[in-house]
């Protein structure tokens, strides 16, 4: 005898268990499984079977990495200087003024 759930279809109970028991993954599982594809050891598709997640959820994890990576780097090159590091720069900037011109 089938049963069907008294709130909606048995499609809608399905997915609402499928959402509560997804697993959810921390940042450093899926940077580890992210740094596993990418050294090639195994193909994406084995990697992924073997993880348990679908190839798709995989490359766009991927693709947040690197543009995390991307935007950090940008924003290491592109940073402000502080107040200590411009006191620093004057100070040697004012010295090379200063040296004989020999000295440079």
């Amino acid at each position: 005898m089938k049963q069907t759930p008294p709130n909606g279809t048995a499609e809608q109970h399905v997915r609402e268990i499928r959402r509560q028991t997804r697993k959810k993954y921390s940042s450093e599982e899926k940077i580890r499984i992210v740094i596993s594809g990418l050294r090639g050891e195994h193909s994406i598709a084995e990697l992924c079977r073997r993880e348990g997640i679908a190839e798709s959820l995989y490359y766009v994890w991927s693709k947040e990495f690197m543009e995390a990576g991307k935007k950090r780097l940008a924003g290491d090159t592109e940073r402000q200087a502080s107040s200590g590091e411009v006191k620093v720069a004057s100070v040697f900037r004012g010295a090379a003024r200063r040296a004989p011109a020999h000295d440079r």
